[in-house]
């Protein structure tokens, strides 16, 4: 079986990182596996994969990603796989009019990754989004809840969809060793407690809110975050604002997160929505309490173990950091809790429902 999976860029993002992550597991179970990105910029995800040598890496160039051009570029690439497996808008709208285009019969794949787009709330994008829909054979969702809105929104047949909860490789944050927290931190004390948060700078995962909590904490609880994006300067601007550069470092790309989540004391994530967050789990998967903002993708996973805190609320936020850190039997229940949740999400679990939907959907008439 020769499987394409298509998706715009391996810049920092969940669906990035689950392909990162997975590419290697589809081959070693014997599925020839290659990825195409529509950019092909030069990431630290991008340079990891390449190092894993376990697959072949195209790119269609260095531009934009919303240029229609990719529809003739990806063409070509149609004749030559069993299966495409498509990952994130536009990729999405390019390959099925590449398909119509070249008269392909190649089975289409697409993973639906986030409870919520700008497409969900656009009278146009919506009606051309189900039209893209109908031309994928199998829709993955990633949640049931985006199982609940995707077949709302697209209208399509129950059996054209498909519940996959993502998965991580949980022996590798489970094992991770703790770094040297005085080579992460300027004017590291021992006493010092570490929050940490990995996500892209975007407005989806509203850094805003937990550098304003930092100043209801404990003058030694320094945040840590990693990652870059658009939003990474305004957040700057903010610590500089309510002055707390003391408090708070920009570490930028990152590639040894199970190592980072290990050094911290608790991990957070303040998310707006999410579909399934990888980051939540990768959080829970290293034995740290997690605290994550009570929204959709995220309160799943994490209610009964880690904790929510109300969207935007930077105060109750900072209630729960300081709770954690003030009581040590409480810390070892909920970092236990969490610990015990993330076993849910085991990588393989997922590797095996892709592989045997992959050949359900070849097999199909």
């Amino acid at each position: 079986m020769k499987v394409l999976h298509i998706i715009n860029s391996l810049q920092t993002g969940g669906a990035e990182k689950l392909l990162l992550d997975t590419i290697p597991y589809y081959v070693k179970r014997g599925i020839e596996t290659d990825l195409l990105l529509l950019n092909g910029k030069e990431t630290p995800f991008k340079k990891k994969l390449a190092n894993k040598k376990s697959t072949t890496v195209f790119n269609l160039g260095m531009g934009s990603v919303y240029n229609p051009i990719h529809i003739f570029k990806v063409i070509p690439y149609l004749k030559k796989y069993d299966l495409i497996h498509v990952h994130l808008f536009p990729a999405q709208y390019w390959v099925v009019f590449a398909k119509l285009l070249a008269f392909s019969k190649v089975k289409l794949v697409f993973t639906e990754h986030n409870t919520t787009n700008r497409r969900l709330e656009n009278k146009l994008y919506k009606f051309i989004d189900k039209f893209m829909y109908r031309f994928y054979d199998k829709v993955i969702c990633i949640s049931n809840e985006i199982y609940e809105i995707i077949k709302k929104h697209s209208k399509l047949k129950p059996e054209k969809l498909a519940v996959i909860e993502n998965g991580v490789d949980l022996v590798n944050f489970r094992e991770a060793q703790k770094l040297d927290a005085s080579k992460l931190i300027n004017d590291y004390d021992s006493n010092d407690k570490i929050i940490i948060q990995i996500a892209g700078f975007r407005a989806q995962k509203d850094q805003q809110t937990l550098i304003k909590a930092m100043q209801y904490v404990p003058s030694n609880v320094k945040l840590v975050l990693v990652g870059d994006g658009v939003l990474k300067e305004s957040c700057e601007q903010l610590v500089k604002q309510i002055k707390l550069n003391h408090k708070v470092v920009f570490l930028g790309m990152r590639n040894d997160i199970p190592q980072l989540l290990k050094t911290a004391d608790i991990v957070v994530l303040s998310s707006k929505y999410e579909g399934l967050s990888l980051s939540s789990i990768e959080g829970m998967a290293v034995g740290k309490p997690f605290i994550a903002s009570n929204v959709p993708g995220l309160k799943k996973v994490v209610e009964g173990a880690g904790m929510l805190f109300e969207l935007g609320n930077a105060k109750e936020l900072a209630s729960h950091i300081t709770k954690l850190l003030s009581n040590k039997s409480y810390y070892k229940k909920v970092a236990a809790d969490c610990l015990e949740r993330a076993e849910n999400y085991d990588i393989s679990v997922m590797i095996d429902k892709h592989i045997a939907l992959y050949k359900r959907t070849i097999n199909e008439k």
